[in-house]
């Protein structure tokens, strides 16, 4: 029987520096009884050589070859036009594929004879996946990298300091969204000494919130009475009524922040509009706007442009900082990278790649496929 062959392509989308395999990954899964493929310099852009992944018993080859000879094929992002045409009939995609937002390509490649396997439609609340859960992962980067930024940007200090010169007082940081990004802003935000407030439609939330030592803001909930809880444990989508009321509600809080972080979404959706221009307005000169939702679809707050910081005529600094998980490629790369191995762990029986779609998680990475 022939032995299982993995390969892990170099990512080519603009920034994009992570990759999905570093040489930790290699050797679990030579372990596993496993080939490895690594494209030539997909490590670069997270400081990894090629000489570490030979060292680690992965053969380092040119796209064409591993596309060749891979069955499996792994990245981060959606491929490029022309990695997608490069796939085979036969071949297994997996990564962070988005069919939410491009169905068409899922749509391509299966067309093709490409099966599919997108770790962005796994369910978080299947607690036996919790080890495959890249979105988490990733969240968690971004939310840690977030605070980072903020501070960097706030030409005041986080935390209060008594000096010879005075008191200096603490910076008022708020966060909204309070799931896996969003609580990992708020402690580093706190381990720097800011004083945090932060809101979630969830009113589940308030708990994971406060043991944080941040305070949750009380806002009416919905007008409908309904919670903010959705399916897969991700938020629902408000109606507009509701986005409205809630947007009303934070003005208030915002306008006396100093650092605004907000981090809310919805899978394959447009992310929910919570601060407009008239609220950015009323802060302060020098305060900053960290928005990790920002992307070709929008963002959280109005004006944001993905990857863009703008400083706008009251003084305040709005950062559109949809890829933070890039901007720290070692630690998030090497985080998907076991998400990764356990999902291929899970997936791999007697050295094959097997896609039960009776089992809930490969059901659910196929998007429900039945074949």
């Amino acid at each position: 029987m022939a032995t299982l062959i993995i390969g892990a392509v170099r990512e080519r989308a603009p920034g994009e520096r992570r990759v999905a395999l570093v040489p930790e990954a290699v050797t679990l899964l030579r372990r596993a009884g496993l080939d490895v493929l690594i494209e030539t310099g997909a490590g670069s852009g997270a400081w990894f050589t090629d000489a570490e992944y030979t060292d680690v018993g992965a053969t380092v080859v040119p796209p064409d070859e591993l596309y060749a000879r891979a069955d499996v094929v792994l990245c981060v992002g959606p491929p490029d036009v022309e990695t997608a045409q490069a796939l085979r009939a036969g071949q297994t995609l997996i990564g962070l594929l988005e069919p939410l937002r491009n169905p068409a390509l899922a749509e391509e490649l299966t067309g093709r004879g490409v099966r599919t396997v997108s770790l962005d439609l796994l369910p978080r609340t299947l607690s036996r996946a919790q080890s495959m859960d890249a979105l988490t992962s990733q969240a968690s980067v971004a939310g840690y990298k977030a605070a980072l930024v903020a501070a960097d940007s706030y030409d005041r200090f986080f935390p209060m300091l008594t000096t010879a010169a005075g008191t200096m007082r603490p910076a008022q940081v708020l966060v909204l969204g309070a799931g896996v990004a969003g609580l990992q802003a708020i402690a580093t935000a706190r381990r720097l000494g800011a004083v945090v407030s932060a809101y979630d439609v969830r009113p589940a939330s308030r708990g994971e919130v406060e043991s944080l030592g941040a305070r949750f803001l009380d806002i009416q909930s919905p007008p409908n009475g309904e919670p903010g809880a959705g399916q897969g444990g991700y938020a629902r989508e408000l109606t507009e009524q509701e986005q409205r009321a809630q947007r009303e509600a934070l003005d208030a809080h915002i306008a006396r922040s100093d650092i605004l972080i907000t981090t809310a979404q919805v899978p394959g959706r447009k992310p929910p509009l919570l601060v407009t221009a008239t609220a950015v307005e009323q802060m302060k000169p020098g305060s900053v706007v960290v928005d990790l939702a920002a992307s070709e679809l929008g963002g959280n707050v109005e004006g944001t442009e993905p990857d863009k910081t703008t400083v706008l005529d009251n003084g305040v600094t709005l950062i559109g900082a949809g890829r933070l998980p890039s901007a720290m490629a070692t630690a998030a790369s090497t985080a998907y990278a076991r998400n990764l191995v356990a999902l291929l762990r899970h997936l791999v029986r007697d050295g094959e790649l097997v896609l039960d779609t009776a089992d809930e998680i490969t059901a659910a990475l196929m998007g429900g496929a039945s074949s």
